[in-house]
């Protein structure tokens, strides 16, 4: 991380003009928070990436139409307990209904409200418990940490942790913040993955290039996880610029930018990352460093491939130095390479150790092998020997736990 760039320890209020919510809704669950917003007091701009999957919820398909048409947006409103997913016309009509009512609440426009869901596939929400829901939230609206943490909590599903971050830092002499929450633990998968990101921003950049910098950032970050192969219908990136840093306003490429985007890669990394860590029954993250590959895609291929491999995981869960799961995931990427150059090493704050190079077993210690792969957070390094392409991955191990909380998820 740049120097340039300091960690400030808060979540989606933390840029200047923002406020947030988290209420009990009683949507699905009871004695939780199900409901939040975010509410900027400022026209702001958005932009947004969504699920790759062919089966998209009401939401995904409404903000959609949302990031492309609206002028500006001022509001989203998200639930946790019911995805809103395969209603078909009565789930599109509870956004619209939704938005209205969020309009009403907050005096702003329709089609400046954003909206989310995250759950069970197929139920409708019940209306009257959105409605009541919105009032609550247009009461409770605050810019507190305390009001960022409520509406984390309110967008959870399976997540055994909150995943917020902000960071501060300059474009010219200007202060700006990003400030950003996510949930996601389960069928997560590259391409978009099983979550939900807010990433409010104070900064002064043109619609245009927001999108530019979500699209060039999400392919290195959220389409860099996995956890279980799946591709989630509710997936959701966005992110809202309002102005309020009074920063030289950014409309083309250059220094500012790439100042801006090097904030936003560290915020979208720090929470897909969490993501991965956090995934339904995970006992450790599952880090995958590919370096010196011929090309950035392929590397981005190898990566992916082993951190996606249900072998490879199981093994990460057992601490079982077996490096031949690793190099047969490689070698099914669909990438092309020489396996007599690759090298693996194993590494985590154990320390690491060399156990395959330039395509032939090391002599290594069993045991310290195992030793580095029972921490939290283990990472295989693999050397191509190839060129100067790199990229990172990031999953999860596969416990036993993911079965169990899988199999009666819905009931």
């Amino acid at each position: 991380m740049a120097e340039k760039i300091k960690v400030t320890g808060g979540g989606v209020t933390a840029a200047k003009g923002f406020k947030a919510a988290g209420v009990e809704a009683g949507i699905k669950y009871s004695n939780r928070k199900d409901l939040a917003m975010i509410y900027s007091e400022y026209p702001a701009a958005v932009a947004g990436m969504f699920t790759s999957n062919v089966v998209k919820a009401a939401p995904v398909l409404y903000d959609m139409q949302i990031v492309k048409n609206s002028p500006f947006v001022r509001a989203a409103i998200v639930n946790s307990g019911i995805a809103n997913a395969a209603t078909g016309e009565p789930g599109m009509q509870v956004c619209r209904q939704t938005a209205e009512a969020v309009s009403k609440a907050l005096d702003i426009p329709a089609d400046s409200v954003l909206i989310g869901s995250t759950g069970v596939i197929g139920e409708q929400i019940p209306m009257d418990r959105i409605n009541a829901g919105i009032t609550k939230l247009a009461d409770a609206l605050s810019d507190t940490r305390q009001a960022a943490a409520d509406a984390e909590a309110a967008i959870m599903t399976t997540d055994t942790v909150p995943k917020e971050i902000s960071v501060t830092f300059k474009i010219g002499d200007a202060d700006v913040t990003i400030g950003a929450m996510s949930k996601g633990s389960g069928m997560i998968h590259p391409n978009m993955c099983t979550m939900l990101a807010y990433i409010c921003t104070d900064c002064d950049i043109s619609k245009e290039m927001l999108d530019k910098a979500a699209h060039m950032d999400i392919p290195e970050t959220f389409n860099m996880i996995t956890v279980d192969g799946d591709t989630s219908t509710n997936d959701t990136y966005l992110i809202m610029a309002n102005g309020c840093a009074k920063n030289p306003r950014i409309e083309s490429e250059g220094k500012d930018f790439d100042t801006f985007m090097e904030a936003l890669h560290f915020v979208d990394a720090y929470l897909a990352r969490h993501m991965a860590k956090d995934g339904e029954g995970a006992t450790r993250l599952f880090e995958v460093k590919v370096n010196n590959a011929d090309t950035h895609d392929n590397a981005k291929l190898l990566a992916r491939s082993v951190a996606g491999s249900s072998l490879c995981k199981a093994a990460i869960f057992g601490c079982d130095s077996n490096f031949g799961r690793f190099l047969c995931a490689l070698g099914y990427s669909g990438a092309q390479f020489d396996p007599q150059k690759v090298s693996i090493d194993y590494v985590s704050r154990k320390g690491s150790v060399r156990v395959f190079e330039r395509g032939l077993k090391k002599q290594y210690s069993e045991e310290a092998a195992t030793d580095i792969l029972s921490e939290d957070e283990v990472t295989v390094v693999i050397d191509m020997d190839e060129g100067d392409g790199s990229a990172t991955a990031w999953g999860c191990d596969l416990s036993y736990d993911y079965v169990k909380i899988n199999a009666d998820y819905r009931s």
